[in-house]
């Protein structure tokens, strides 16, 4: 495939050498230096394009793809207010967007295994459920997507919680708690908490190599197609 990378810092880059390993082809990549080559008639020499930007762009990276016809694989957070927009054009023009708040494979199982324990402990309200994320510093939003997205799903699962919160928590919320510090490539912990034990699962990313082979991944997986996608189709979850 002919890929556009839309974001060329460290995760870009990463993508780029998981790509070229996987015998395709990067013929664009765009970064804040190069605005200029962000164009429809060099994106329409992409088959895809995979986009690792900024949450203040990120949208509008997305619709730019879209307007040239190129699918999109989106890892960028922080941008999910225009989220149902997005996917509204990508119907409208019969496209395939793929978007995941986190493309590593082990978070993804992680978060099937949120699930289910969510489920066990929706009848056990004696404990207390917080979430524990930790990125590098350079990461701009906070909490995570993936930190928001176990939330999102304990809530689904655990009458007792309404909503997540960032600051103060009350007894139908989750709190979040976020911590930016050196390199870290991503941690995320939930855990339990009652007067008498605490229970904990956590994923720890060692590297940025899960995230770029999932995205990678998931622009192959897109190939040919139109439509809506995210990790639980391309992982058969």
């Amino acid at each position: 495939m002919k890929i556009a990378i839309i974001g060329y810092g460290k995760m870009g880059q990463e993508i780029e050498k998981i790509a070229t390993e996987r015998n395709h082809e990067i013929v664009l990549k765009i970064d804040e230096n190069n605005q200029s080559l962000f164009t429809k008639k060099n994106l329409q020499k992409t088959d895809v394009a995979i986009d690792f930007s900024t949450p203040e762009v990120a949208y509008s990276n997305i619709l730019n793809c879209f307007s040239a016809g190129v699918s999109v694989v989106a890892g960028t957070t922080g941008w999910l207010e225009n989220y149902d927009n997005a996917v509204t054009e990508c119907k409208k023009l019969k496209l395939a967007f793929f978007y995941a708040s986190n493309f590593s494979l082990g978070v993804n199982i992680f978060s099937e295994v949120n699930k289910h324990l969510a489920k066990i402990m929706n009848k056990h309200s004696d404990y207390e459920i917080t979430i524990e994320e930790a990125h590098h510093i350079h990461k701009v939003d906070a909490p995570s997507g993936t930190a928001i997205s176990l939330a999102n799903d304990i809530i689904k699962n655990v009458d007792r919680k309404k909503s997540w919160n960032k600051t103060n928590q009350d007894k139908n919320e989750i709190l979040i708690s976020s911590i930016r510090e050196g390199n870290i490539p991503g941690i995320h912990t939930i855990i339990y908490d009652s007067y008498v034990d605490k229970l904990e699962i956590k994923h720890t990313a060692k590297n940025r190599k899960g995230f770029a082979l999932g995205a990678v991944l998931a622009a192959e997986f897109i190939k040919n197609k139109t439509g809506i996608f995210s990790m639980s189709d391309l992982l058969n979850l």
